[in-house]
């Protein structure tokens, strides 16, 4: 039977990179972003991501509904959120701050697994993930609102998944930190030698984690190898990181 499966900010963070080992492992695969106004983004993303299919950006329910239309079933939901880790200082940040933060990276994914939630239920079946991060574990002076809303999605992660056991539905969060990727690490500062040492010296391995390294982990996760585990807060950081 061919996975269905579902990303949430699919040209962001790993969604691109998770989309494409998916594809190659025989899942269908449904993306929504911010950007999927816009048809001409849409098929950008389609032409870039081959296989992919992509659709408008809408509510959650709409979007859960239209994969079920198209599928029959939804097995996987990734939440793939991605917000900038705004550097500041406590006191500099603004209520709205915060609460643009939270949206982004606590609410949102709230919301598309509660739309999901009732179907997998009803198939006694389902994956959700959160694509999360290491921050919170570790914490990072200057970055409070991100490591915050991260470490608010983890623990809604853990928790949904007692929740959602008898059900047989499985949750697990990944903390990535240090993985490639435009959002996070952009070319301007990793082609600068000083800010690339300064970044590599933070990490135990001494280099980034390659996106395909980290979509490896989202498809195990998001198969039926990983039928047995649910309930985990998996760092992938480079050794920067450990649950507790």
């Amino acid at each position: 039977m061919t996975r269905s499966i579902l990303i949430t900010d699919i040209a962001h963070f790993v969604g691109g990179p998770s989309a494409r080992t998916l594809l190659a492992e025989g899942a269908a695969v449904y993306g929504i972003d911010a950007s999927f106004s816009d048809a001409a983004a849409r098929a950008a993303f389609e032409e870039k991501v081959p296989g992919v299919k992509t659709l408008p950006m809408t509510g959650p329910k709409e979007a859960v509904a239209a994969v079920i239309e198209a599928e029959g079933r939804l097995d996987v939901l990734i939440n793939n959120d991605a917000w900038p880790a705004v550097r500041g200082a406590v006191d500099e940040a603004t209520d709205k701050d915060m609460h643009e933060t939270f949206e982004a990276l606590v609410f949102k994914s709230f919301a598309m697994t509660r739309a999901a939630v009732p179907q997998m239920k009803a198939q006694q079946t389902g994956k959700i993930l959160f694509l999360s991060s290491a921050a919170p574990l570790n914490g990072i002076p200057n970055y409070s609102l991100y490591a915050a809303a991260r470490g608010a999605a983890n623990s809604l992660a853990l928790t949904l998944a007692k929740e959602l056991a008898p059900f047989n539905i499985h949750v697990n969060a990944l903390a990535f930190n240090f993985i490639e990727n435009p959002d996070y690490f952009p070319a301007s500062l990793l082609d600068n030698p000083k800010s690339r040492e300064k970044i590599l010296s933070n990490i135990p391995l001494r280099r980034l984690g390659k996106p395909e390294e980290a979509a490896a982990i989202v498809a195990f996760l998001a198969g039926p190898n990983s039928d047995f585990i649910t309930g985990q807060l998996i760092p992938v950081a480079g050794g920067w990181a450990t649950a507790r």
